[in-house]
């Protein structure tokens, strides 16, 4: 098993996804994520590592391992988000969403908040 296999179970955990449900919601091969399981492959393609950062909002050192700055804070915060129901369908929204999109969307929340 991969280190790369080991992160990436390790942020669908704390986001409380199944890796089947990240590749779905990324567009990543299954077969892939396997073969890293398995130890066959120890690496993905910049692009797939750039989907895999963006999906779980963390750098791509970070899902490399060659950062741990705020490890814990982000399992804990991942964690709280997994939890409440209201946040992770936020997040099932806005997964295909630009910056602007979620931008726009912030302000809308913001503007109700006050």
């Amino acid at each position: 098993m991969s280190d790369l296999y080991k992160k990436i179970a390790e942020l669908c955990k704390a986001r409380g996804v199944t890796i089947t449900s990240m590749c779905n919601d990324t567009g990543i091969s299954r077969s892939l994520i396997s073969e890293l399981k398995a130890g066959r492959s120890k690496s993905v393609s910049s692009s797939t590592l750039s989907k895999i950062a963006d999906y779980f909002s963390v750098s791509t050192d970070y899902v490399l391992g060659k950062t741990s700055i705020g490890t814990e804070e982000l399992s804990e915060y991942l964690e709280m988000l997994a939890s409440r129901e209201e946040l992770r369908m936020l997040f099932k929204l806005t997964k295909d969403a630009s910056k602007n999109d979620v931008e726009q969307a912030v302000k809308i929340i913001e503007a109700i908040k006050n």
